[in-house]
């Protein structure tokens, strides 16, 4: 069918001819769908999952849990662990004049929490060559 047959053709024709190209498209993707889950049933046994599909990764890889640095003196509960943007609460204090460190959290002790610094461990007795 040429494009200028198309132009002559009434409207009623040409409505015809649209639902005949649906219909037969239609059942075409019909067809082809059900060859495609037959083929795909002849690949993989029901209950396992194929060899060469590899699961989806996670949205993102796990980070250590990140510890407060900075309280809210006046809502002890409202805390901020100094990464993303500043807090309400703390962008009006720092405008207020106060500075970071003000709010910052105290550590722990030296004695409370273990340390693992290797630069002050002493040396062995006979050296690193004590075995040799």
């Amino acid at each position: 069918m040429k494009p200028h047959d198309l132009k002559s053709m009434p409207v009623d024709q040409l409505w015809s001819l649209h639902k005949l190209v649906a219909s037969v498209l239609a059942r075409k993707i019909l067809a082809e769908r059900a060859r495609l889950d037959q083929r795909l049933r002849q690949l993989v046994a029901p209950d396992t999952e194929p060899a060469n599909v590899k699961s989806m990764p996670h949205a993102r890889r796990p980070y250590p849990q990140v510890f407060p640095k900075y309280r809210n003196p006046e809502q002890p509960s409202e805390t901020w662990a100094g990464r993303g943007k500043q807090p309400r609460w703390l962008t009006a204090q720092l405008r207020s004049g106060k500075q970071l460190d003000d709010f910052r959290i105290q550590p722990p002790s030296d004695r409370a929490r273990p340390r693992n610094d290797r630069a002050n461990r002493k040396m062995p007795e006979g050296g690193l060559n004590r075995f040799a």
